[in-house]
This record gives C-alpha cells, structure tokens and sequence, in this order.
C-alpha cells in the first residue's frame, strides 16, 4: 500500500438527511480512482441486509458487519485504503481510536452517523469523532410537519412523539422516525 496523508471524514445530521447516500457517493467515487475499499456497519443494523449498506432511496454497497468497533481492525486487508464506516452512533467509544488508528495509517476514513438521538441529545460517540475528524459535512432533511430545513429525528409511538425515557436504541425507518425542524421537534418528558 502506498502511504499518503491518511484522514478522518464525518458525515453527520438526522434521520432522511442523506448520510449514507454521501458515504456511498464517496465509496463509489474511490472505487472509479481505483482505490481499494472496504465498508462496514454495526451487525445490529439488520434493516437492508446483514452484508450492505443502503440508504433511504434504494442506493446500496456491500459492506462487512460487525459487532464492535474494535473488530473493524481485524477485518481490514492490508492493500485498503479507504475505509468507509455507517451507523457509527451505533458503534462503541474505540470507534474514535479505531477511526484515528486507520488515518494514522495513511487511509482516508470515511464515518457516517446521526449526531443527535431522538430526544435531541449527542448520540454515543458522534461528538467525539467529530472533534477528531479532519473534515465534518452536517446534512439537512426536510421537516415532515412544515417543509422547512430538519436536523433533528422524530421517534413516534403509534403515530405520536415517543417519550424522553423510552429507549435510545431502536433500529427502524419511516414507520417510526420523521425528520422534524426544531420548532417541530417534540420529546414529552424532557427534563429542562
């Protein structure tokens, strides 16, 4: 492999917003300048699939699944050099070093994540891989109650906001999550 200045990228926003449409738009992008790729998601994230990536709109790329962040060092060929990682709110703290030890190898990292759980809060590591990244890109959805720019995520209940105590973690779409703008962002039982 040959070594170049290897850096982190963090792709981030809510829900809708288009983060792993970007992450794949760069993979393929790598891949046309003859760059050796490798891509992969946390193994709880089962909704497209166990070995892809895809986004909302039907783009998708194989990817390795994996249980800890840690495991993404084990599955790494020697010849990559770029990495792509989606879902990484999902991922454990050694995300950021598993994300820093690849860049200080010479490998481009490309991280993709929501920034913000459904109550509105930093989700898992985001903050701090974004502290470590070399570049950060945050996207925008639409927000499904005024049209207007969205950068949160709605969690609904049975068609209403879910309350600040239910679960962090629950894996799904456009059955449960909306994209919502501030004003229209709403978690009943947030403590102030």
């Amino acid at each position: 492999m040959t070594q170049h200045s290897g850096h982190v990228e963090v792709i981030c926003g809510s829900m809708f917003s288009g983060k792993t449409e970007e992450l794949i738009r760069r993979v393929r992008r790598a891949c046309i300048a003859r760059k050796s790729v490798q891509v992969f998601t946390p193994a709880i994230d089962t909704r497209f699939g166990t070995s892809r990536v895809a986004s909302h709109n039907g783009m998708d790329f194989e990817a390795v699944p994996v249980e800890r962040a840690s495991d993404i060092l084990q599955h790494v060929k020697p010849e990559t050099t770029v990495v792509a990682i989606d879902e990484a709110q999902f991922f454990d703290d050694q995300i950021v070093a598993v994300a820093e030890r690849l860049a200080d190898s010479g490998r481009r990292v490309i991280v993709a994540g929501l920034d913000m759980d459904f109550r509105g809060e930093p989700f898992g590591p985001m903050p701090a891989l974004i502290c470590h990244a070399d570049e950060v890109q945050k996207l925008h959805a639409i927000c499904m109650v005024c049209g207007e720019e969205a950068n949160r995520t709605q969690r609904l209940v049975n068609g209403a906001p879910a309350h600040y105590d239910d679960p962090i973690i629950l894996v799904g779409a456009a059955e449960s999550y909306e994209a919502r703008c501030r004003q229209h962002h709403s978690v009943p039982g947030r403590k102030l």
